[in-house]
């Protein structure tokens, strides 16, 4: 009876485990220094002053729901293109794309997502392809919001083909508290759509220059899904050229 009882005990924590595993998203590593810093200022000041201790605990436990990487399924079809981050579609236009890609100036729709401090600070790759060129420039730390956020502030821009041989430029910019861009990845490495390649610590925006002929598939004021929500529609290569 005894035994029954442990293995009942058992399966009960094991099932609660695996929930907590499946609510709780897990953190990305860059986010493991302040986190543990945290923690070490938390204990720290609980021996010092209980309230102090509180606030330390909830400010650290802010710090790992930033940090948060949740697992993204994207969709299937090979011919969309995904957000690159979660956030709210600020701009929808027709710009150049980033200098230093060495690409030609001829404007492309770009697609902005601003990331709000409560926002998946992760960046995901918005299609299946091989990393052409990495650039990163240096710049401003103006509100990420802004038009010229794009062209004045420090971002980090990543040219992407596709098997179907599309080019898609995605561009991490830096925002007002935003000062650390992380990018992961290197020219010549493929990678799959979804998969996690960066991040933007504290508020910021990602902006998606999609390739010709591509069909919008978001508004201005959507809410996306980094990884998940398809923003275009590519169109196949005979009929685009």
């Amino acid at each position: 009876m005894n035994g029954t009882r442990r293995h009942m005990g058992s399966n009960s924590l094991g099932h609660a485990a695996a929930i907590t595993r499946e609510t709780l998203p897990p953190m990305h590593p860059a986010g493991r220094p302040f986190v543990l810093g945290g923690i070490a200022a938390t204990l720290a000041l609980r021996k010092v002053s209980a309230p102090l201790g509180v606030l330390a605990g909830l400010g650290t436990l802010a710090t790992a729901a930033f940090f948060r990487e949740p697992v993204r399924v994207p969709p299937e079809r090979s011919d969309l293109v995904v957000a690159a981050a979660d956030g709210t579609v600020s701009l929808i236009e027709e710009a150049a794309p980033p200098a230093e890609l060495g690409l030609s100036d001829e404007p492309r729709t770009r697609v902005s997502v601003f990331l709000s401090v409560f926002d998946v600070h992760v960046q995901r790759m918005p299609v299946t392809g091989v990393v052409e060129r990495a650039a990163y420039r240096p710049g401003k730390f103006l509100s990420a919001d802004l038009d010229k956020a794009s062209e004045d502030n420090e971002r980090n821009s990543l040219l992407v083909r596709t098997d179907a041989g599309h080019d898609v430029v995605v561009t991490q910019i830096a925002g007002l508290v935003a000062r650390r861009i992380v990018c992961q990845v290197g020219e010549g490495e493929r990678h799959q759509v979804g998969r996690t390649y960066g991040l933007i610590r504290f508020g910021s925006r990602v902006d998606t220059y999609l390739p010709h002929g591509s069909h919008v598939l978001v508004r201005k004021g959507q809410r996306t899904i980094g990884g998940e929500t398809a923003i275009a529609e590519t169109a196949p290569i005979a009929a685009r050229d």
